[in-house]
């Protein structure tokens, strides 16, 4: 799965980088490479959603659990 980030320097120093098709996926680092691997692993923890997590969202609708593949 691919994603485009946004890479900014940070006026204190380091960069800052976020994910638009993730709202609040924001990550940074001291170097554009440090950034780049903190943000791979924001992106994972992002969508590693608990399966009781979404039992409880769907608990007393008409609803059901059902995987798509990109």
């Amino acid at each position: 799965m691919k994603f485009k980030v946004i890479l900014e320097e940070a006026e204190e120093g380091g960069y800052v980088v976020y994910v638009p098709a993730l709202p609040g996926c924001v990550s940074q680092g001291e170097t554009r490479e440090e950034a780049l691997e903190n943000i791979k692993e924001a992106i994972e923890v992002y969508l590693d959603i608990d399966d009781a997590e979404i039992e409880a969202e769907i608990k007393g609708k008409k609803a059901e659990i059902v995987e798509v593949v990109l």
